[in-house]
């Protein structure tokens, strides 16, 4: 089952991974200073991955491709990890349009 895992980075700042069935890593969030902004960041993934107009699709400047997921006022709430085609890329854009909304939350900071 997806799952979205928030952690606390070195700097205390906390984030989110959202991870498909098989445990990969399909989207990272930004870091947040408190938790319930982290969660509210969880919330906004939840609602806007259904909606392909809130991805943009990049290419880096090494060729690799990836993708950022955006709220409805633009801000970036989550970004992909590199993809060797853009093929690869939208098949991570469906991987979060299919596992985010039904995704469980694990707090593993507690």
């Amino acid at each position: 089952m997806s799952k979205f895992e928030i952690t606390l980075r070195k700097n205390n700042e906390f984030q989110f991974n959202l991870k498909a069935a098989n445990g990969e890593i399909i989207l990272t969030s930004e870091g947040y200073t408190t938790k319930p902004n982290c969660k509210n960041g969880i919330d906004s993934v939840k609602s806007n991955s259904v909606d392909d107009n809130r991805y943009e699709r990049k290419e880096s400047q090494n060729g690799k491709w990836y993708f950022n997921l955006k709220a409805t006022n633009g801000q970036v709430i989550g970004t992909s990890q590199m993809y060797e085609n853009k093929a690869n890329c939208e098949g991570g854009v469906a991987s979060v349009k299919k596992n985010a909304p039904i995704a469980t939350v694990v707090d593993l900071t507690l």
